[in-house]
């Protein structure tokens, strides 16, 4: 199953999607510059790979809902992320709110 659901923090609004899969959820909340994702999320490939991208994005491992997510440090974040002030440590929603003002 996948669910979609609008977040708004501090006023701003953000997409939150759930996909429901066999022993495993994939969960990511975002906004136009970038997203948070769960431990799914290859920061490395998008750091390497896919670099010429500039990805602005989260990884947070160990997180079940959105709530979670949110709430939960960050345990790594892209190269483009680190130049906005996205670091490490950082909970979720402080990087989304962080993206939110790049734009």
């Amino acid at each position: 199953m996948i669910s979609l659901s609008p977040i708004i923090l501090d006023g701003l609004p953000f997409t939150g999607v759930s996909v429901k899969l066999p022993k495993t959820t994939l969960l990511t909340v975002s906004n136009e510059v970038g997203y948070i994702m769960c431990g799914a999320l290859d920061i490395g490939l998008l750091n390497e790979v896919l670099a010429e991208r500039k990805i602005v994005a989260g990884r947070a491992v160990g997180v079940k809902t959105i709530d979670e997510l949110l709430r939960a440090p960050l345990e790594s974040v892209t190269i483009e992320a680190q130049k906005y002030g996205i670091e490490v440590g950082m909970i979720g929603e402080e990087a989304l709110l962080k993206m939110k003002q790049l734009n």
